[in-house]
């Protein structure tokens, strides 16, 4: 650890403490137990009591399959069922607290061995402080224990390398990491494509024969795939589908899939409020024509086209073939009136939306949170957010500004898995229908160890110990 003079540790201990303070704080005040939580949570319990990886959907209480979810995040739940008892999602979120907090930690060392003991405390008050994802540890969902798995991958990078890139126990604990955070959320397998190349290459600047060097890229190859044959087979023999992972539209074989709704609600869409109001509310509920915003009709033509569909829609609230391919007909008009906007515009906008909005989407706060005169607690409030969250990607960036500018042989390995990572994301993030603040929760554990950088001593050095990072250009 970083811990070399009583200050430092007085420092340690009263980071984790606040820390620890802070995430009861939104454990005890503001739990989010629903949504996504509850279908995780009738998996884990189905699995558990049944043996049926499903919901209790059937008249007769008998688990109906489903493979719309990986099974990472409803094992874990059900280990915690088994200690705790069903559904006592306190015990949940304290456990995650301490995951959580466990991560922090984790980050914080990785900062010390990469940027020296100052950095360190700087980055651990910096995890241990970020309310955003300390609010997740309020929600029973896969986002800490998947910052917990990319905080792991990279941090067993660093050590392994530190130890000489052998067959050693931090092999096998970076591809533990990357198994499991694939278990969690099928986008993760983004996560092995950063952290691979980069043990190849280290293995490869060792001067590993390459005999040697394809045996162990091809074991943490493994190590990530194997839990996913079980899966795999599971899926074929239940449903006769080959499905390694999940749909992309989240539903089960045999469920209706809403393309073209999806592809017209892509040609406006670009706010969580979009998000909440039109694309969840889709097959569920219904759907008000003045919730969307007037960039999705072009005509008038084309407003009183969606008004009409929408009418026909809300007598039932049920998605139809028919009303699918009429929004396909609408979605295809647009994108031929304006590529530019389907395929560049919109998909920038949406990503700059996930960056820069106040992450208040798990508070009960109003999604029309900039109005001022309804609710001005939560204008400031979510505002002071909005520049919260954008000081740490600022300090992240400055950081992986100056440590790749102070240092004589550039990024590490490490620095360029970690810039692999970001920007594969936000490749990926490109890619969504629908914007959410909580996909970019991901960055934060990098724009943390980044931020350390700034207070570096080490960085311009040009020891023996840091050229042995090697070069990867």
């Amino acid at each position: 650890m970083f811990l070399h003079r009583r200050r430092e540790v007085w420092l340690f201990w009263l980071a984790l403490g606040l820390g620890l303070a802070l995430r009861l704080v939104f454990v005890l005040h503001a739990p989010r137990i629903a949504g996504d939580t509850l279908i995780y949570g009738d998996i884990a319990k189905n699995w558990m009591h049944h043996g049926v990886y499903g919901f209790a959907e059937s008249p007769d209480g008998q688990a109906i399959p489903s493979l719309i979810r990986l099974p990472g995040y409803p094992l874990f739940l059900a280990l915690c069922f088994r200690v705790f008892g069903d559904d006592q999602y306190t015990a949940v979120m304290m456990v995650q607290c301490l995951i959580d907090l466990g991560t922090c930690v984790l980050l914080a060392d990785l900062g010390r061995r990469v940027f020296g003991s100052r950095a360190a405390l700087i980055v651990l008050w910096l995890a241990v402080l970020c309310p955003f994802t300390a609010n997740f540890v309020a929600a029973p969902l896969t986002e800490t224990l998947t910052l917990a798995c990319i905080v792991l991958a990279f941090y067993g990078l660093e050590r392994w390398r530190e130890q000489k890139m052998g067959w050693n126990r931090w092999l096998w604990i970076v591809a533990a990491a990357l198994a499991y955070s694939l278990l969690l959320r099928p986008e993760q397998g983004l996560l092995a494509v950063a952290v691979v190349p980069a043990m190849a290459w280290l293995a490869t600047v060792q001067g590993q024969r390459k005999s040697s060097l394809v045996k162990l890229v091809a074991t943490v190859l493994l190590c990530v795939v194997l839990p996913l044959v079980p899966w795999t087979i599971r899926n074929q023999r239940t449903f006769h589908v080959f499905q390694p992972l999940v749909p992309r539209s989240a539903t089960d074989p045999g469920e209706l899939v809403p393309t073209g709704f999806n592809r017209w609600y892509r040609t406006w869409a670009i706010d969580f409020a979009s998000t909440e109001e039109v694309y969840w509310n889709w097959n569920t509920t219904t759907i008000n024509i003045d919730d969307i915003p007037t960039r999705a009709f072009d005509t008038e033509e084309q407003y009183n086209r969606v008004e009409a569909l929408l009418n026909q829609y809300n007598e039932t609230s049920n998605a139809t073939p028919s009303l699918d391919a009429a929004f396909a007909a609408l979605a295809k008009e647009r994108i031929v009136d304006d590529p530019l906007r389907y395929y560049i515009a919109l998909p920038l906008a949406r990503l700059a939306n996930m960056v820069l909005r106040p992450r208040v989407d798990m508070m009960e706060i109003k999604l029309e949170w900039w109005k001022w005169s309804p609710h001005p607690g939560q204008t400031i409030f979510s505002s002071v957010y909005a520049l919260l969250s954008l000081a740490y990607f600022i300090l992240g960036a400055l950081g992986l500004w100056q440590w790749g500018r102070r240092r004589w042989d550039g990024y590490t390995a490490l620095g360029w898995s970690l810039l692999a990572f970001f920007l594969l994301r936000c490749a990926l993030l490109l890619t969504l229908d629908n914007s959410e603040p909580r996909y970019t929760l991901e960055f934060f554990p990098l724009l943390i160890f980044w931020a350390g950088a700034l207070f570096s001593k080490r960085l311009g050095a040009t020891s023996s110990a840091q050229s042995a990072y090697g070069r990867l250009r």
